[in-house]
């Protein structure tokens, strides 16, 4: 038969080169023919698989050079059909990127959802379910928004066989329900007898078997011959449906009719020679449970070969499984254990983690000794399959939700940049507003706290004018009173004794003696009366000198008077207030004022101690007390010591603040003052 068909084909060629002349055939004729012969070709179930691949593609050599129109389009996907048929998956999903670009490129939106199902079928076929899902789930948008009902229905229809696969049953039931909802004004009997169909094998596995009957009554019912093709066998697989229904029920003898007339089937072996293996496997094993060895085990052989013939992985470890159960039955142990065991091994290079459950359970029953062993494998297992089928039934959802065309169907990819670049620029414009209204509240704070410094410097500087009147008023009294003094003690005694001493000067009898040595006592008495008022006016600069120290002491005992905690004050009789700048005797003034604030709010101190000290150049404020402390680097934002802060930088000195929790707070501030008093002098 193979050397016919090659010679045929030499023949058209021949045919085809030697009249193109004489008959006018365009070279456009010519390849259409010859595309259309290699099509038939690569579909001819009676050449060997490695010449239907070269026919394909010879056929897909043409269409790749013709233009990207939609004949061209239509063409691929016929070499991607012919790659499915013969199971040629590298070279299906090769074809279906290639159709699938061209349409974006032509925005082709009728062959993108075509080339998604394609895809869907790919991904399905290779094992990965969650990208199978997500291409149904994108076709199934685009026939949503095309309204393209049928193809519509057929892709919910294969959403439900993917989920029926990975055992999300809800999920598939609802999504063949949907495909029929899809179709329900419409005539599509071959989309109604596959959810039917679906339908009852999803209740069979609920273990809900009148509704699996019925379901698979109605698809065989449903069959309409001129929809379906006689290749897809349906009556066949109905009757083995229905069949294995009984048999799971127990009822072998309702069973068997339906697994014989499925067999009886025209052309089944041809079309559909797995079906035909799983019609004989399922009759022999009904016959084996009801002890009618007629066949037997010689059906189980049968199928055994024809799935071998056929790699069907699945079947061959379910046929073996049978085999074990007839030769456990038959007291062949050794048969038993040994399919069972090749049919565990078969599982396990599957890979495939839903073979390996029956094996292991057939293994439990006819090898007692390791029963334990299989048991325990096969619960470890059995709950790894449960879990990991409740994660893909929610990662199908999570697809469905997550999918870029669930958003919004009427959206495109221009619409989302615009409204993304809308967005940033937005958000651009709002962050900038909120920078320079942030900025601008920096600066009116840095501005009212300037304004309420320069406020406390002036009340300072009041404070000490009015000090320094009122010492001013106190000088001038003393003046007045060491002028009465003066005036009235001394003067008057010195007059006394000077016209006395004059008097006597022309006397020297000892009673003059005498009264001169009293009157130079009197002398003495005046002289010390003129150091102490000298004491006195002395007493009366270093006051006016330290008027600053005054107003601290009253500031200290407004302190002991208002608050109970203990306050000892220290201050350095070295220090020259005199050479002391005014803006540095208001900053500290300012700075122990608020140092003593702070501790009266928050510190919760028995014991505070200020301390002035001279230490070579500089002048030294420590002020410690005994509270609750606080945490220096978060406090460092609080106003109170940002006030200490900006004085101490006012006055050229360093701030040094000590603090724990629980442990109190020592601030000590450095301010350089000899520098100020060379100046000066």
């Amino acid at each position: 038969m193979k050397h016919i068909h090659i010679i045929s084909l030499l023949l058209i060629l021949l045919f085809f080169g030697c009249n193109k002349e004489k008959e006018g055939i365009s070279s456009n004729s010519s390849t259409k023919d010859s595309l259309s012969l290699y099509f038939s070709l690569a579909n001819d179930i009676k050449l060997p698989l490695i010449k239907k691949q070269q026919y394909n593609q010879k056929a897909f050599a043409i269409i790749i050079e013709q233009p990207n129109d939609s004949l061209n389009r239509v063409n691929l996907f016929k070499v991607a059909n012919r790659y499915y048929n013969m199971n040629d998956w590298q070279g299906f999903n090769k074809t279906v990127g290639v159709v699938l670009e061209k349409s974006k490129s032509s925005n082709d939106t009728i062959n993108m959802a075509k080339a998604y199902i394609y895809l869907g079928d790919y991904y399905g076929a290779q094992g990965v379910p969650d990208s199978a899902f997500m291409y149904y789930f994108k076709a199934e948008k685009m026939y949503l928004k095309l309204d393209d009902t049928y193809n519509l229905a057929r892709t919910r229809l294969s959403k439900a066989n993917l989920q029926y696969n990975e055992s999300d049953l809800l999920g598939s039931e609802i999504a063949v329900f949907n495909a029929l909802r899809a179709i329900k004004e419409e005539k599509a009997s071959d989309i109604v007898y596959d959810s039917y169909n679906l339908l009852g094998a999803i209740y069979n596995e609920l273990d809900e078997y009148d509704k699996s009957l019925e379901y698979h009554t109605k698809a065989l019912v449903s069959i309409d011959d001129k929809m379906i093709p006689i290749d897809f066998q349906p009556r066949a697989t109905s009757l083995n449906n229905i069949g294995y229904v009984y048999q799971n029920l127990n009822k072998q003898k309702e069973a068997i009719p339906y697994f014989q007339k499925g067999l009886a089937q025209k052309d089944l072996i041809n079309y559909k020679p797995s079906l035909y293996a799983i019609l004989l496997d399922n009759l022999a094993y009904s016959k084996f449970k009801i002890n009618d060895s007629k066949g037997l085990p010689e059906l189980f052989y049968k199928s055994l070969k024809l799935r071998d013939s056929l790699q069907l992985t699945a079947g061959i470890i379910l046929n073996k499984i049978h085999l074990s159960e007839y030769f456990a039955s038959k007291k062949d142990t050794v048969k038993a254990i040994q399919y069972s065991k090749e049919a565990l091994e078969d599982a396990r290079v599957s890979k495939n983690y839903r073979n390996v459950l029956g094996p292991l359970k057939q293994l439990a029953v006819v090898e007692p000794k390791n029963a334990s062993l299989y048991t325990k494998e096969y619960i470890h297992i059995n709950d790894s399959l449960q879990k990991a089928e409740r994660k893909m039934g929610d990662k199908f959802t999570r697809i469905e939700y997550e999918t870029d065309e669930i958003k919004g169907e009427n959206t495109d990819l221009v619409t989302q940049n615009r409204n993304l670049l809308y967005f940033f620029s937005i958000l651009t414009i709002l962050g900038m507003l909120l920078f320079v209204i942030k900025t601008q509240k920096a600066k009116h704070r840095e501005l009212m706290f300037k304004q309420q410094q320069q406020k406390a410097n002036e009340d300072i500087y009041n404070l000490m004018i009015s000090q320094q009147n009122t010492i001013e008023i106190n000088r001038i009294k003393e003046k007045k009173r060491v002028a009465r003094e003066l005036h009235d003690g001394v003067l008057g005694r010195m007059f006394g004794v000077r016209m006395n001493l004059d008097g006597l000067n022309t006397i020297n009898n000892d009673s003059a003696i005498d009264q001169r040595n009293s009157y130079l006592s009197e002398l003495k008495n005046i002289e010390q009366d003129i150091r102490e008022i000298s004491h006195d006016l002395n007493r009366e600069k270093s006051e006016l000198i330290n008027n600053f120290v005054a107003i601290v002491n009253d500031l200290f005992e407004e302190q002991k008077k208002t608050y109970k905690s203990v306050l000892a004050v220290t201050v350095d009789s070295t220090i020259k207030w005199e050479l002391v700048s005014n803006s540095i005797k208001i900053n500290l003034y300012r700075i122990i004022q608020e140092a003593l604030q702070n501790i009266n709010k928050y510190a919760n101190a028995n014991n505070i101690k200020v301390e002035l000290k001279k230490e070579e150049d500089n002048l030294i404020l420590i002020v410690s007390d005994d509270g609750v402390g606080f945490n220096v680097k978060t406090a460092k934002k609080g106003i109170g010591l940002q006030n200490i802060l900006f004085r101490a930088n006012e006055c050229e000195g360093i701030v040094d603040i000590q603090s724990k929790k629980n442990n109190g707070t020592i601030i000590t501030l450095t301010v350089p003052i000899e520098e100020k008093n060379k100046s000066t002098t």
